[in-house]
């Protein structure tokens, strides 16, 4: 076994055995949990949700599998796919948590009256489909997941992980692409300048992470391969099982929310093709740090009601701008990054990172409310 595979499972075990971390909401205070998703008033959800909902959207999930006996997802998620070479079921298992966590950042329902975790579209529908765990199989994996969400009827893949550069991982990613799905990636943990892929491919949203103020996370990987940031700090989202929550931070949760944000755009404008939901996601973003583009914001923050109620352009129609404006230049034109890594769930650890066998990965860490 290689040292990345090694290093992989270590990640992998240490991300099953944060389960204990949860915490479960009492009944008289279940309401607490929704008030604890600050992203949600940062992003104005609410006006959002008076738009739409995401009825009718399909986001796939590629990830650790989804507990969708979870009250929050009960009624969110689909019959996937289990990839692992002992399936469990059909993708909606999960014995790690971090796919689980994704799925209700998504499209989280909440249940009974406004209580629990509201995801950022929670009339759309997950997808979920369980991935290996060995690093050595990742590439081929990613070809079956992408097949798979292509015949399911995918409108958007959200790619919460990075992993080394490989021409069958890019040839997955074009087959989407020309399948016209929206595909979503986290631009990674580890802070400073890089990359991982997927996010480092030009046919991808690569999101980076925000804290609460509005600023680059510190642990958000930053470059030419980032598009587009989102709140990615002290994230309220669904557990493993069925009523309990975990707080998490990483781009993983910001990956999350702008796969959100792209089902909802998606339900809006449902004759837009997956090209003009990503350029109008990006030039209706709110441009931060120097004027237009740059490697540590993208082309800005999501703004969600802009994306849904901004006069836009078509892609192909839009009118030659200067080289920092925002709207001109198109996610697919960046450089792609040199950097490769092993592959990782992108949700940064809560006590740093791990370094085994002299690689360096991101341990998912969840911490109590």
């Amino acid at each position: 076994m290689t040292a990345a595979a090694r290093a992989f499972r270590v990640v992998m075990a240490l991300v099953a055995a944060t389960v204990a971390v949860a915490w479960t909401a009492a009944p008289a205070a279940a309401d607490s949990v929704r008030d604890k998703q600050w992203h949600l008033d940062a992003l104005d959800i609410g006006k959002a949700h008076r738009i739409t909902r995401g009825a009718g959207v399909t986001v796939a999930l590629i990830d650790t599998g989804v507990a969708a006996e979870h009250r929050d997802l009960a009624a969110s998620v689909r019959p996937g796919i289990d990839l692992l070479p002992r399936p469990l079921g059909d993708g909606r298992q999960d014995i790690a948590g971090h796919g689980t966590q994704m799925a209700g950042v998504i499209a989280g329902r909440g249940h009974g009256s406004g209580d629990g975790v509201l995801g950022i579209a929670p009339q759309a529908d997950i997808l979920p489909i369980r991935a290996p765990t060995n690093a050595t199989t990742t590439h081929d994996y990613m070809t079956r997941a992408v097949a798979f969400a292509r015949e399911q009827g995918a409108d958007v893949i959200n790619m919460s992980f990075g992993g080394s550069d490989d021409a069958i991982l890019h040839d997955a990613i074009r087959s989407a692409q020309a399948a016209d799905i929206v595909l979503v990636a986290s631009s990674g943990n580890i802070g400073g300048r890089g990359g991982d892929f997927p996010g480092g491919y030009p046919e991808v949203l690569t999101v980076g992470a925000l804290d609460r103020d509005g600023a680059i996370a510190d642990f958000s990987v930053t470059g030419p391969q980032v598009d587009l940031t989102a709140p990615g700090v002290d994230i309220v989202t669904t557990g493993i099982s069925g009523s309990t929550y975990y707080r998490g931070s990483g781009t993983s949760e910001a990956c999350a929310i702008v796969s959100g944000a792209a089902a909802l755009v998606r339900a809006r404008f449902p004759d837009l093709s997956a090209a003009e939901v990503v350029h109008r996601l990006t030039a209706t973003a709110t441009d931060a740090g120097p004027r237009g583009r740059d490697d540590s914001y993208g082309y800005g923050r999501l703004d969600l009601v802009q994306a849904l109620t901004a006069e836009v352009p078509a892609v192909a129609t839009a009118p030659d701008q200067p080289s920092d404006a925002p709207a001109a230049a198109a996610p697919q034109q960046r450089a792609l990054p040199e950097r490769v890594s092993p592959l990782v769930v992108t949700g940064i650890a809560a006590a740093g990172v791990l370094v085994v066998g002299g690689v360096l990965v991101a341990v998912l860490l969840r911490r109590r409310s």
